[in-house]
């Protein structure tokens, strides 16, 4: 046969943790021929050699050229870009080479807050390693926009692996998928590893989320050992905000929906300002589809990384509107959202007074609880305890509170 060659990976002056990996397979070429150029050589060359031999011998390759550009790329990353160039090669025959689970897992909780969700692109392992130390409420690993549509294979393989591999320190560990069909091939790659939650970009209609529920019930017949995902539904169309509700009550596993307004304004023909005039309608009507639903609110993302005073008052206004979260793409975002998320006093002060109301009533087996002359409904009592609950994991609220006078 003649020679055939497969690329995968990164390289380049700017590359950090990651490797760019180049295979020639075909006529006259004989046994295993590796050529590694790495930052890190002298501490680890040996062990990336005994790693590439490892997944030739996994795969059953005995005749390859190998060429490495290596700048201290972590296990998992290698395994992924060997193995993506080799199914460009058609040569993996069906296999996957994963690595070993470095970290156990708790599956995450559905009413879990969601003030802030981090997006990493999924072709840059370096925002993976150390994006947790920031304490997002959710790391989203992006398969979907961040990703050139060349790499999206590669990008895949490489988040399944962070998904056994990454340490995400307690946050939701989230999936964006691509648009159907490409986001089957995604779910077959990660539903087996664990993933918490699956954003759906661009649904429209609730039919589109229906289908991914088909293919996800496949899977988890065939992995029954995995968690059983949420999904948190994108709307990003004037089509998608109409049908919101119905899009919402889709599937058991809706916990959010999102609105993404980049997309969405482009969709109706305008342009997004930080006012927010033009988007104001679909995001209240984000709101009321998802608390009739039962779920979270989530806004969109605040595209400007540098004003922290714009992105303060965004979320003043989103949390205004009864949004629960909202996207970040960079670290520095977070802290400001989360505190501005936060409850203030005077709303923690109420939150106590209905909490210890709705306490009291139940000691004294009383099926009503009532504040004063007022009565209070069981949403209301719901809506305390979290107001509670969020301000003690942010700090504001002693764990004795009860106790305070």
């Amino acid at each position: 046969m003649s020679v055939k060659t497969a690329e995968a990976g990164n390289k380049g002056d700017k590359i950090r943790s990651d490797c760019w990996v180049s295979l020639k397979i075909g006529d006259g070429i004989k046994g295993i021929n590796f050529k590694l150029e790495s930052k890190v050589n002298v501490l680890y060359g040996d062990s990336i050699r005994e790693l590439v031999f490892s997944m030739m011998e996994f795969f059953g390759i005995k005749d390859i050229e190998i060429e490495m550009i290596d700048t201290g790329a972590l296990p998992f990353v290698i395994m992924a870009r060997v193995e993506a160039a080799l199914k460009r090669l058609g040569i993996d025959n069906g296999k996957k080479y994963l690595p070993d689970w470095e970290y156990e897992f708790e599956k995450s909780q559905r009413d879990r807050f969601r003030r802030s969700r981090l997006y990493l692109p999924g072709d840059q392992p370096k925002f993976f390693l150390n994006a947790a130390i920031h304490k997002p409420d959710g790391l989203i690993l992006d398969l979907e926009d961040s990703v050139a549509p060349p790499s999206k294979d590669s990008a895949r393989i490489l988040v399944r692996n962070a998904l056994r591999a990454i340490d995400f320190k307690g946050a939701e560990r989230m999936v964006r998928i691509n648009q159907l069909p490409l986001g089957y091939e995604d779910l077959e790659e990660i539903i087996p590893h664990k993933v918490d939650l699956i954003l759906i970009p661009k649904v429209e209609y609730p039919e589109q989320i229906k289908e991914i529920d088909k293919k996800v019930d496949e899977l988890l017949k065939e992995h029954p050992d995995t968690f059983d995902p949420f999904y948190m539904p994108i709307i990003e169309s004037a089509a998608g905000v109409i049908n919101a509700y119905e899009i919402a009550r889709a599937s058991k596993r809706n916990v959010a929906l999102a609105i993404g307004l980049e997309d969405y304004t482009a969709d109706i023909g305008t342009q997004r300002t930080n006012e927010g005039r033009e988007s104001f309608f679909a995001r209240s009507m984000l709101v009321n589809a998802a608390k009739a639903a039962g779920i979270q609110a989530i806004d969109t993302v605040f595209s400007d990384v540098n004003d922290m005073e714009g992105l303060r008052a965004s979320v003043l206004e989103a949390k205004s509107l009864g949004f629960d979260g909202k996207g970040c793409i960079h670290p520095r975002q977070i802290r400001v959202i989360h505190e501005a998320f936060a409850p203030t006093e005077k709303e923690i002060e109420k939150a106590k007074k209905i909490v210890l109301a709705f306490e009291e009533a139940e000691r004294k087996g009383l099926g009503v609880v009532s504040l004063g002359s007022k009565m209070i409904d069981p949403p209301v009592v719901k809506r305390a305890l979290r107001t509670i609950n969020l301000a003690l994991k942010e700090g504001i609220l002693n764990e004795n509170w009860r106790d305070e006078k």
